[in-house]
């Protein structure tokens, strides 16, 4: 059973770990440009706008990870070792944007094109007669219906990557401003 503080103590974290950005569903904005890319063939001018709209939430989340950072800091070291409040915060930044840009916006964005130039050449070059609406919308629904298998794979991926490089440079640079440190 749980007692009153420590029942408070587990909704401060939750609240603390919630981002309105990633646990609700302006989370979806990340993926206006993936249905955007579903639907180049039939409606071409909807592209943009919808990388706008994605870009527009790759950078929001971004500032709203800033104001996190800025408004928590309490000086204790992190990975980044004992940082001053602007630095992990533009850090905090930097890490959100990267992120977001490569696994909601690039990667999904080129993915979901391929797929749909893929089936889109397909149907075409089919030796069947296949009506022409079938010819127009299979690929829009192909790439629609595969978003939600490339997320999860594309996310991990972005994860192992800045893992195992932006992010273990930074970590190697504080690791090696603390050798300086004690050396002095």
């Amino acid at each position: 059973m749980i007692e009153n503080g420590e029942k408070g103590q587990q909704s401060e974290t939750k609240n603390a770990d919630y981002s309105v950005f990633r646990d609700s569903p302006l989370r979806y904005l990340g993926y206006a440009n993936e249905v955007g890319e579903s639907f180049r063939f039939q409606f071409p001018r909807f592209v943009k706008p919808s990388y706008a709209v994605s870009f527009g939430y790759c950078f929001m989340d971004s500032v709203y990870n800033g104001y996190r950072t800025w408004t928590t800091f309490d000086n204790t070291p992190t990975k980044l070792g004992a940082r001053s409040k602007e630095f992990q915060t533009i850090v905090a930044m930097g890490d959100t944007l990267l992120w977001q840009t490569l696994a909601s916006v690039l990667i999904p964005g080129a993915a979901i094109n391929l797929i749909v130039k893929a089936t889109r050449m397909a149907v075409s070059r089919s030796p069947l007669v296949i009506p022409s609406l079938v010819v127009t919308w299979l690929p829009t629904s192909v790439g629609l219906s595969s978003i939600p298998f490339i997320i999860q794979p594309i996310d991990h991926g972005v994860d192992y990557f800045l893992d195992s490089s932006i992010r273990a440079w930074m970590a190697e640079d504080t690791n090696r401003d603390k050798d300086v440190d004690t050396k002095s």
